[in-house]
Parts: structure tokens; C-alpha cells; sequence
């Protein structure tokens, strides 16, 4: 539903990013988190990284103390870095606490909630990119609800008040996950990034088959399932995927 509308860890071999290819390539958004909260150790893993070939980074709206998120947002600012939070939530009084503290960090991108016009007036009076859930979204971690079509509806719907995008919780999904999230991309004309439990080469392949405008991966660099460090699962996914 929308909102207030009416108001394996095995290493398979990596391939190379193909060039051709590198203006239309998915990009990663590397998430500090766990269990869809910050992990508290956020700021040193981002130190460890930021000279990683990826440029966006995110965290989400619980984990971490509002000063502590300020500083290490800030930190990737420095770094030039585009800065991602997402929030969980679904109560229009959340969405818009959400809201709020992401232009209290300076965020360039706000993903999750359920769609709001508060949430949305306040993106658009201060340039941030708007991109909420679609579908019946509850629990943390989030489980999604719903058929595609409706899905894809509620998109246009929000479309038609000027959201910049979608934060689609594919492998969330209580039905098949691999047909959602290509349908839907295919579907709706509009950034869609595919965040929440990509966590293996298999789901590496089938988002490189569905060709969003991003993908998130949190969890599974901490359960290190691409590699050892941080670092070296972050160079992996990137060239594994061909991200731009």
C-alpha cells in the first residue's frame, strides 16, 4: 500500500569489469550494517575502505548515536563519496523522524519508507533523492508482501509525485524473488535499487541479469561470504559485477 498518497561463501573465480559496459553498469551501495541496524564499528570499517573503487556508501536509521552517523556522513563526504541512509520504517510519524535525520546528516540519497507526501515534500525542498518501499513492508529485518503488479502500480502511482526511485526488498520477498526483481525493473522507468540479502555469487548473477540502477550488500561482507576483508569482498563484488 502506499503511504499518505492522497495527501555459500565459496570464491568462484571473478571477472573483470567489461569497459564497454561501464556507463550502463548496476552500482554498489557498501551498507555499514547487520541485521538492518549500523554496526558500531561502522567508522573504522569505512577508513579501512574509503580508497575502495566504489562511490557510495550507507548506513541505516538505527545503530548508531545521530552524532556519531554526523561525523562518519561527513567523513565520506570529505572522501567524495555520495551517502545513502535507510530507514526502516512505516509509520508516517517514523517516515518523517527518518526524514528529518536524514537532512540532519546531510544525506544525498534517502531510501525505505513507506511513501509519504511529508517525506517527499521535505526530499524535494532539500534535494534529496527520494526512494521508498514498494509493497507491504514489515519487521526488522524487513520482510516484503504482495504481487508484482501492485507493485509495479504503486510505483507509477509514486512516479506521478516525482520520487526519484525505488528501494525494492527483492530478496525479501515472500514469492519469487527473481521474477520480482526483474519485472519490476523492467517495469518501472525510474531508479530501482535491489537492497537486502544479496549474499552469494548466485544472486551476484541474477543481478547483473536484471540490471538495476544500484544493489546494496551490508550482512554479507560482515558474514564474509565474498572474501576475508572488507576490502578485498568490496574489489571482488566490483569487478565480479562490472559496478560503475
Amino acid at each position: 500500500m502506499v503511504g499518505d498518497m492522497s495527501s555459500q561463501s565459496g570464491h568462484r573465480p571473478l571477472s573483470c569489469v567489461n569497459p564497454a559496459e561501464e556507463r550502463d553498469a548496476t552500482k554498489l551501495i557498501v551498507m555499514l550494517t547487520h541485521h538492518d541496524r549500523t554496526v558500531s564499528n561502522a567508522r573504522e570499517v569505512f577508513e579501512q575502505c574509503e580508497e575502495c573503487r566504489v562511490s557510495m556508501w550507507g548506513m541505516k536509521d538505527e545503530g548508531l548515536p545521530l552524532r556519531q552517523m554526523k561525523r562518519l556522513f561527513a567523513d565520506m563526504h570529505e572522501c567524495g563519496k555520495t551517502t545513502v541512509l535507510e530507514v526502516v520504517a512505516y509509520a508516517q510519524d517514523k517516515c518523517l523522524a527518518g526524514a528529518e535525520m536524514a537532512l540532519e546528516c546531510g544525506c544525498d540519497v534517502l531510501m525505505g519508507t513507506t511513501y509519504s507526501d511529508a517525506v517527499n515534500d521535505l526530499c524535494h525542498r532539500h534535494s534529496i533523492k527520494y526512494m521508498p518501499f514498494v509493497g507491504d513492508v514489515s519487521g526488522r529485518p524487513s520482510v516484503l508482501w504482495g504481487t508484482i503488479d501492485d507493485m509495479i502500480s504503486q510505483a507509477n502511482q509514486c512516479l506521478a509525485r516525482d520520487v526519484y526511485g525505488f528501494d525494492l526488498l527483492g530478496y525479501r520477498y515472500t514469492g519469487d524473488p527473481t521474477l520480482l526483481n526483474a519485472s519490476f525493473v523492467n517495469g518501472v522507468k525510474a531508479p530501482v535499487c535491489l537492497a537486502g540479502s544479496i549474499n552469494s555469487h548466485e544472486r551476484l548473477d541474477e543481478v547483473k541479469a536484471a540490471r538495476p540502477w544500484a544493489f546494496t550488500i551490508g550482512g554479507a561482507f560482515f558474514e564474509h561470504v565474498f572474501g576475508l576483508t572488507h576490502r578485498e569482498q568490496i574489489s571482488r563484488v566490483v569487478d565480479y559485477v562490472g559496478v560503475g
